[in-house]
């Protein structure tokens, strides 16, 4: 392959590298508040490029109208999924919290397949999809949309987490959540808002991906798996590393898919998973031991 065409690949996996990594930072956003690691996250992009799918081609809405409402109502489902499935175990262990959430993540993609069925659907792309050509590099405006997006979101989540007393009222909650409640932090407040953030978040992703890659009842699954990979490649102790981690997944996963046959392309994210966990289980720049998420 000539130097352009890996550049070329490198561009590519920049662009899936930014959804993963927003999918990695949805998983930041619970757990920093929370401790739970939400296996439903991959499915609200999934319910983001599905409502909006429905709401634009079904309902006839225009289309900012059409993704705005697609949030809402995922962030919706969201705060549904802590107050009916998550907050009635209370303080449970992990694993329960685990299979918890496993369950919820079931229940949306067969809610899904009801609603959707199984065939595949896709949103136009915001502004047309003539290649912008740089030299020999050609990117897709939808691409850029993406990035544009995680700026927007990161730059948000940064000054939430680190400029405000609400985010330092969710860092309360999880760091203690009984010191939290005795200085008058609603924690239950505090998570139900971790959940409408996280999916959120999840949605805009499905919202913004759509456009790219068609998505059905099934997709949040493998997209759940591929933010998990991401959070778990950067470093669990900082939401920098979800960032740094989706966008390493996506090049190596590009590069992967250019040498070897597409079908693999998905095996790359799992043989990842098991090299990081067995060699560097703290990540790139997770620090071993460390719990503390952060936007720093």
């Amino acid at each position: 392959m000539r130097a352009s065409d890996w550049l070329q690949l490198f561009v590519s996996g920049l662009a899936i590298g930014t959804v993963y990594g927003m999918l990695a930072l949805g998983f930041v956003t619970i757990y920093r508040a929370s401790r739970v690691v939400n296996f439903a996250q991959g499915d609200f992009a999934m319910l983001g490029g599905l409502f909006t799918v429905y709401l634009l081609k079904t309902v006839h809405l225009p289309y900012p109208l059409a993704g705005v409402l697609a949030v809402v109502i995922t962030s919706t489902i969201g705060i549904l999924i802590y107050q009916l499935v998550i907050a009635p175990l209370g303080r449970a262990s992990l694993v329960s919290m685990l299979m918890v959430t496993i369950g919820a993540s079931l229940f949306l993609q067969n809610g899904a397949l009801i609603a959707w069925t199984s065939y595949p659907a896709d949103l136009p792309s915001f502004s047309g999809d003539a290649p912008i050509r740089l030299g020999t590099i050609a990117i897709l405006p939808q691409s850029l949309w993406i990035f544009l997006m995680a700026a927007v979101v990161v730059t948000a989540l940064y000054l939430l987490t680190n400029h405000t007393l609400l985010g330092k009222a969710m860092t309360a909650t999880a760091t203690d959540p009984l010191a939290a409640a005795v200085v008058g932090v609603s924690t239950s407040s505090m998570m139900r808002l971790s959940f409408a953030i996280s999916a959120s978040v999840g949605a805009l992703t499905g919202l913004f991906l759509a456009p790219m890659l068609t998505l059905n009842y099934a997709s949040g699954a493998i997209l759940g798996i591929k933010g998990l990979t991401a959070l778990t490649l950067g470093g669990w102790g900082t939401a920098t590393g979800a960032i740094v981690g989706g966008l390493a997944l996506g090049v190596i996963e590009t590069f992967g898919a250019g040498l070897l046959p597409a079908g693999y392309k998905d095996a790359i994210a799992f043989l990842i998973l098991i090299l990081i966990l067995y060699f560097r289980p703290s990540g790139i720049l997770g620090s071993a031991g460390s719990e503390e998420l952060s936007l720093d």
